[in-house]
């Protein structure tokens, strides 16, 4: 038998937000990669509900924008100048097609450690139960600034208070409304056309349509979740730190228990679309973040930063910084390498310390070893980069590529002045600056003649040290100068 969904979830992401101090909205912060509105979606889709509905006013054109990007599928649902919870879900619930039936849920875009499978739980009891309206419930160890569910002798939900409302009797009370629910849709609709703003805020309260269910006689179950942090939502940059650091650990332990190595998870910050595979090793001081993958066996760290990079399987990273680029399989990069957006490194090959890359597509085995700049230009497989090479790609208006074919050799300090093509198997005398190709088996020699000037120091430095140095040298005897010793053995 099929689990049952929910015919649709609204997520409330109206809010200002005001303790956040922030010109962001605080639905658009950002914990573990994703913004807090982003977890509560997916945690939504989770559920296969046939609608998902946004309920937007602050900042809506920057909310909208991002929902539009991020899910493209999302209803909008616009508050209007009505305040609270109540009015929230009503302008969600008539987004959505009229006369919809069934399990309607209501989540929050700054709840971002709610599950979709406690969502999927939370829908199952409430169907189960027949109940027209399911409340996910916590016990905290301090409750203050949540509502308070009070309950009647039997145990059942009476009601919930908020704590404003709240008699000093209902503010001891421990168990919470996180503010998640599950309606019978047709119950929904009919109480919230009743609820009204008589209350300390002045708002219209999404907890009244509780008490209403109980009026009519309908029932209301508490659905309580041992897992307090799935109810905990973010109201400052406080909170946003401790639920980010919350998420990151979990994140962590997840990668652990699939069979990957993580020296140090409290230096170890992983976003929730990176994908790790087994027996990698993660080494202290490591972020990997947006969608980065590492293959099977490669070891990350110490000290290294990846944004949606791609490291293959046995493939090693150590203090680099690399964004949008692709490290092959059995590939090595660092220490102090920065690898930027269209950097393709081979299966085998090096990028080594103090090498920067940009748009760089470096074959199999090709070696770019140390003090490198090497942007807009193909490495063929096999060849090697001498240590302070540079590819002057950039001519003031527009940006050029150079190619060096396979199993050529590039020696140190040189200057290639893009665009030139070295070609297969040729080479480039150490300390060239290269302005034209170089054909199969050539060397290219791009250099000034060497010239020794006797007596310049002595006339263009006269009475400094360097002079004095040189003086003594030249007065001090030669190995051609002095007498051999006799032999005095024969």
């Amino acid at each position: 038998m099929n689990a049952p969904r929910p015919a649709a979830v609204i997520v409330l992401a109206a809010g200002e937000g005001t303790r956040m101090k922030s010109s962001t909205p605080k639905v658009l912060h950002r914990i573990g990669g994703t913004t807090l509105l982003g977890h509560a979606v997916r945690a939504a889709r989770a559920t296969q509900a046939e609608h998902v509905s946004v309920v937007v006013r602050h900042e809506r054109e920057r909310v909208v924008e991002f929902c539009t990007a991020f899910d493209p599928g999302l209803v909008i649902a616009d508050q209007d100048d009505v305040k609270g919870t109540g009015r929230a879900v009503e302008c969600g619930l008539d987004a959505l097609p009229p006369g919809l039936s069934g399990t309607v849920l209501v989540s929050y875009g700054d709840v971002p450690l709610l599950t979709g499978d406690t969502l999927v739980a939370l829908t199952e009891a409430h169907t189960a139960s027949g109940s027209a309206v399911s409340v996910i419930t916590a016990h905290l160890d301090d409750p203050t600034g949540y509502g308070r569910v009070v309950r009647d002798p039997d145990g059942h939900v009476a009601r919930i208070v908020e704590q404003k409302d709240a008699t000093d009797e209902e503010r001891a009370l421990t168990e919470i409304n996180s503010g998640i629910y599950a309606f019978d849709a047709d119950l929904l609709r009919e109480a919230l056309a009743r609820v009204g703003t008589d209350n300390a805020q002045g708002e219209k309260y999404l907890t009244d349509v509780v008490q209403i269910a109980r009026a009519a006689g309908r029932a209301v179950t508490a659905h309580v979740v041992e897992d307090r942090w799935q109810t905990e939502g973010v109201n400052d940059r406080v909170q946003l730190a401790t639920l980010g650091a919350e998420l990151n650990r979990r994140v962590c332990e997840r990668h652990m228990r699939a069979g990957v190595t993580i020296v140090d998870p409290a230096t170890t910050w992983i976003d929730v679309d990176v994908s790790i595979g087994r027996d990698a090793t993660v080494l202290p001081g490591t972020q990997l973040l947006g969608a980065t993958s590492i293959g099977d066996e490669a070891v990350i760290g110490p000290e290294v930063t990846l944004t949606d990079t791609e490291v293959g399987d046995r493939a090693e990273v150590q203090r680099a910084v690399a964004n949008l680029a692709v490290v092959g399989p059995g590939a090595t990069v660092g220490p102090y390498s920065y690898l930027r957006p269209g950097t393709r490194l081979g299966a085998s090959g090096k990028i080594g310390g103090f090498v920067e890359t940009k748009n760089a597509e470096i074959g199999d085995g090709a070696k770019v070893p140390h003090l490198t700049y090497a942007g807009d230009v193909t490495i063929g497989e096999g060849a090697n980069i001498g240590a302070g090479t540079i590819f002057a790609n950039y001519d003031g208006v527009a940006k050029h590529h150079s190619t060096i074919g396979a199993h050529s050799f590039v020696g140190s300090q040189s200057v290639v002045v893009s665009p030139v093509t070295v070609a297969d198997g040729a080479y480039v005398a150490a300390g060239s600056t290269l302005t034209q190709d170089v054909e199969p088996g050539q060397i290219a020699v791009a250099r000034g003649r060497q010239r020794n000037i006797d007596g310049w120091v002595a006339r263009a430095r006269a009475g400094t040290s360097t002079a004095e140095a040189a003086e003594r040298a030249a007065a001090a005897p030669t190995r051609s100068d002095e007498t051999p010793a006799k032999d005095t053995d024969r």
